[in-house]
């Protein structure tokens, strides 16, 4: 097995058993000491540039970043293993039987014309049949299973999703927008109060509000914060550029000028 490692033909088994000597005791000291726990951070990071690489559109970056996140998941497996849980091939055939078991209009007899929607919706009732097959719940609640360890905005979609599907939404983004201007009030009020932990209550309630709008005309809050943060950077950094051909920095400029290229870096953007 060990030839494996200098083979570029053995794709997946190379890399488990790179990581395998890596995690042995006579392998990679920092390797050999990592935990699930300490090692889940990473996990999380990975996905995130992935995220970003797609974002960009930069393909070779992506293939590389979907390699790092492909060694997180072979790094826990390898961990699993060495406890005598499961190993790589158990979580390749799981998810692969995971996927056909809830796809049965592509590889069971089922309507094969179902629209994304319908599709949906089956999948759910698939992983709630599942849920219950396993005992994990006799009465599945309608918020199980939504990750504590996901970005808070992406938990709040899926949170809202989860609960639109038994009808607790409002019916049309308007409605929403109403109760954005209603939490707004509430912050305001939170505001003038001072109260610090109110403060962050009310500002809670409508980042939540605010992620419900963007369910409801289907823009994904997570690309579009990742957006407007992209645009900040953009701009900041021409506000830099440009007091740097005065050979300043904008520690030795004020707001007002600031301000002013803000708008100039703007204004070639859309130009």
């Amino acid at each position: 097995m060990t030839d494996l490692i200098h083979d570029g033909s053995a794709g997946l088994a190379r890399l488990t058993e790179i990581m395998r000597r890596l995690r042995a005791p006579d392998g990679c000291s920092w390797d050999h000491e990592q935990t699930f726990e300490s090692i889940a951070p990473y996990t999380l990071e990975e996905a995130f540039e992935v995220a970003e690489a797609i974002r960009t559109g930069n393909r070779d970056e992506l293939a590389d970043e979907l390699g790092d996140l492909l060694l997180q998941v072979v790094y826990h497996a390898q961990m699993a293993d060495e406890e005598g849980a499961f190993d790589i091939q158990r979580v390749i055939d799981g998810i692969s039987d995971k996927m056909i078991r809830r796809h049965p209009h592509v590889f069971g007899e089922e309507n094969s014309d179902k629209s994304a929607e319908q599709q949906t919706d089956d999948w759910e009732k698939i992983k709630a049949a599942e849920c219950a097959a396993k005992g994990i719940t006799a009465t599945p609640r309608t918020l199980d299973g939504v990750a504590l360890a996901l970005p808070a905005l992406t938990r709040a979609l899926k949170l809202q999703n989860r609960a639109a599907q038994v009808g607790f939404d409002w019916p049309d983004a308007m409605h929403v927008l109403n109760k954005i201007n209603e939490e707004v009030q509430e912050f305001v009020e939170a505001f003038s109060s001072r109260d610090q932990a109110h403060l962050e209550e009310e500002f809670g309630d409508l980042i939540f509000v605010m992620v419900n709008l963007a369910r409801h005309l289907k823009i994904d809050p997570e690309a579009a914060l990742r957006g407007a943060n992209a645009k900040f950077e953009r701009r900041f950094r021409s506000i830099e550029d440009l007091l740097a051909e005065s050979g300043r920095t904008p520690a030795d400029s004020d707001l007002a000028e600031m301000d002013a290229l803000w708008d100039a870096a703007k204004a070639a953007e859309r130009a």
